[in-house]
């Protein structure tokens, strides 16, 4: 064959082959859709980084962890999990002192022990199990977080989690707020065939709404779930979405999910499915992308270097107010 037939051949051939591809490959991926109606597990990742915040909470992180993270689960931007411990009676609350935030959002899920919050806005909290405290840093504020007294001195379990959000950058500067969510006021839905219950903490499930306001759209359900629990929800499909395991073990879509480990989902549509054998508590997180830029530098969060040094120099400057460690 000569090389120009050779060559002729081949484009044609290189053509044809795209042409097919080109034409099976969406049939493929109808099939796919068409056989499977879940959506898709992207990852079950265990805990990184094992550390102490202060000297009162031993945390798992789950991100930013290296694992480019921070962005994957935009708006969420920080997770750590204080697994279950227990502490000994003492006359010292054990905890995390002064610090400030810029930026972004805190919020502390109390599962056992209790947890007490003061802040230079004049907010002050106590949270205990199945309670909520959500601080708004917004422009900038110092606070502090501790085991409770009574608590303190009876000592026992201990289980929190902490979670940062970032705000979008038409809020970084907004005033700094508190809100403290009881779990007798947390709405509820109550999942079918005895499968245990939801608690809307923000967003919607089910067409209950949450009771935390938020910055940008996100939803987040404290899930209890019951010995022999099979129920399937969905998540839009451009949300970022997780769910971590507190208690117990799960599947998801078919996936074994250990305690304490977190499941990632792609985006895209489909049902989410989770079953347990056992009971559970897990919280799953679901989130509008901000897709802006964003600078993170210890407890700030914000979009660009100039905003970073902005903020060291205003705390510096104590113009994040004055509160007593």
């Amino acid at each position: 064959m000569e090389r120009k037939e050779f060559i002729k051949k081949g484009i044609v051939a290189t053509a044809l082959t795209y042409l097919h591809n080109a034409i099976t490959s969406p049939l493929r991926a109808a099939e796919k859709v068409a056989t499977s109606p879940y959506r898709g597990v992207e990852a079950v990742l265990p805990p990184t980084n094992t550390h102490m915040v202060g000297n009162g909470f031993k945390v798992m992180n789950y991100f930013p962890n290296g694992r480019g993270f921070e962005e994957r689960m935009s708006p969420f931007f920080l997770l750590d999990f204080n697994a279950e411990v227990s502490y000994p009676p003492s006359e010292i609350s054990r905890g995390v002192g002064v610090h400030p935030h810029r930026g972004i959002e805190t919020i502390t899920f109390a599962y056992k022990g209790a947890v007490e919050h003061h802040d230079s806005k004049g907010n002050h909290g106590i949270i205990g199990p199945g309670d909520v405290q959500w601080m708004t840093a917004g422009g900038g504020v110092l606070h502090k977080e501790y085991h409770e007294q009574t608590y303190t001195k009876k000592g026992g379990a201990f289980e929190m989690l902490q979670l940062w959000i970032n705000l979008p950058k038409a809020h970084k500067m907004t005033p700094a707020k508190y809100q403290s969510i009881l779990h007798s006021s947390k709405p509820k839905v109550t999942l079918p065939r005895n499968s245990g219950t939801v608690y809307v903490v923000a967003g919607e499930y089910e067409g209950v709404k949450g009771i935390a306001s938020t910055f940008s759209p996100v939803n987040m359900y404290d899930m209890h779930l019951n010995a022999n629990a099979d129920f399937t929800f969905t998540l839009p499909a451009h949300y970022n979405s997780g769910i971590l395991v507190i208690d117990g073990s799960i599947t998801v879509n078919k996936y074994p999910v250990p305690e304490n480990h977190y499941v990632q989902l792609k985006n895209e549509g489909g049902e989410i499915r989770i079953t347990a054998s056992k009971t559970a508590t897990i919280l799953v997180l679901s989130g509008q992308p901000l897709n802006e830029p964003y600078v993170s530098y210890g407890p700030f969060v914000m979009n660009t270097e100039a905003e970073i040094r902005q903020a060291v120099e205003d705390y510096n400057a104590g113009k994040f107010g004055f509160l007593k460690d």
